[in-house]
């Protein structure tokens, strides 16, 4: 049993990192912190007109929940669809589901975002030629 407890950790907020998906997150716990295996939890705080790089979890789903303020979610092949965002209200994202979450609102938001892995950063795959698309839907919609 000692094993067990030696392992258990707490992570004191003030710790960032630069994730593949284009924002600095305030670390959490992951893979990376305490050697988690199958599940992360990170902060990502997201100034006004902060937009995700187009991407999905190969193989991991997400959720997410808005601690703080309003955004947009865009989702799908051609990110075809886009969800409204307010504080309390969770996200599920399916694994292998292209998306990308754009603040739209003019003022900060804040998610805590969980990953069915042991980091947020395992099994990102980027999608540069949707990145254009978001630019244009994001921009039309704020």
């Amino acid at each position: 049993m000692s094993g067990l407890s030696d392992a258990v950790r707490v992570i004191e907020p003030g710790k960032t990192y630069v994730g593949k998906q284009g924002f600095t997150y305030g670390a959490g716990v992951s893979k990376e912190t305490v050697g988690a295996k199958n599940i992360c939890l990170n902060v990502l705080p997201m100034p006004p007109g902060a937009r995700a790089k187009v991407h999905y979890h190969d193989g991991i789903e997400t959720i997410a929940y808005l601690l703080e303020g309003e955004c947009a979610v865009y989702y799908g092949d051609k990110l075809e669809h886009r969800i409204a965002v307010k504080a309390g209200d969770h996200v599920y994202m399916p694994e292998d589901v292209p998306h990308a979450p754009c603040n739209e609102s003019g003022a900060p938001c804040k998610w805590l975002v969980a990953h069915s892995s042991g980091s947020d950063q395992d099994g990102i795959v980027l999608l540069p030629e949707l990145d254009a698309v978001l630019a244009r839907k994001s921009n039309m919609s704020a």
